[in-house]
């Protein structure tokens, strides 16, 4: 795994709207003028750097496709806000995991909340055997898991202050149909069934398949499905696939 803190940096940014700033790259000290939350040219380049490698690195150019056309289109929306979470998921291992480990766990077994000291545990048993962890202060492991989830908060994934409610998204068509171009283009597994993205998509498996089955999507891709395995082609190239369903 490759851990950084980008986390604790992308948790203490004070409004996810900046980023446009980055995307337009306008990143300049007098471009966040009059912003009171952010008064140091240091500060916007510790926020810039998170920003640009979790949130806005490319993992390929099919990738890209998708996160400029939303962002283009929609500017820093809740769809943006989707691709943004499951853009930092490729681009970030110790985000990642927690999703894995913390995230997902309580949001598909029903949870109604998630605490930080869950978060604090999870990271703690990857520490004992993750060198790149093991000079992380407990303070320190603290700070990362309280960002965490306000990270998740900051994407509407969760709400609340000192207790975190897990909110429970349901993709609207345009952004089932992006979803499913951003898994093809990430997963090197042709049984999507297998893949581990799949949990992405904020729906249990049977409803995921049933919903992909629908007519109405069979202009984006074709699929084959046996019952245990599950092969999806895209039929519209990625720089247009956005303006096709919009």
């Amino acid at each position: 795994m490759n851990i950084n803190s980008d986390i604790n940096i992308l948790g203490n940014l004070p409004d996810y709207n900046f980023i446009k700033y980055f995307l337009d790259n306008n990143s300049g000290i007098d471009s966040f003028s009059g912003l009171s939350e952010i008064k140091t040219t240091k500060s916007i380049k510790r926020f810039e750097k998170a920003v640009k490698a979790s949130f806005l690195h490319c993992f390929n150019e099919s990738i890209k496709h998708l996160m400029d056309s939303v962002y283009k289109n929609e500017s820093i929306s809740k769809d943006y806000q989707f691709m943004l979470f499951w853009n930092m998921s490729i681009n970030n291992d110790l985000f990642h995991y927690l999703n894995n480990y913390v995230y997902f766990p309580s949001f598909y077994s029903g949870r109604v909340s998630i605490k930080t000291i869950e978060v604090k545990s999870c990271i703690i048993d990857l520490k004992s055997n993750n060198a790149e962890l093991k000079t992380w202060k407990p303070n320190t492991v603290v700070e990362i898991s309280s960002a965490y989830l306000r990270v998740l908060k900051k994407l509407n994934l969760l709400e609340g202050t000192l207790h975190k409610t897990i909110l429970h998204p349901f993709l609207s068509d345009k952004m089932f149909v992006l979803f499913i171009y951003w898994i093809k283009a990430i997963e090197t597994n042709s049984n999507l069934l297998e893949s581990e993205w799949l949990k992405y998509s904020f729906c249990e498996k049977p409803v995921f398949i049933e919903r992909l089955m629908q007519k109405k999507f069979s202009k984006y891709f074709q699929l084959l499905y046996t019952g245990d395995k599950l092969k999806v082609e895209t039929l519209i190239p990625y720089s247009t696939i956005y303006h096709a369903i919009k």
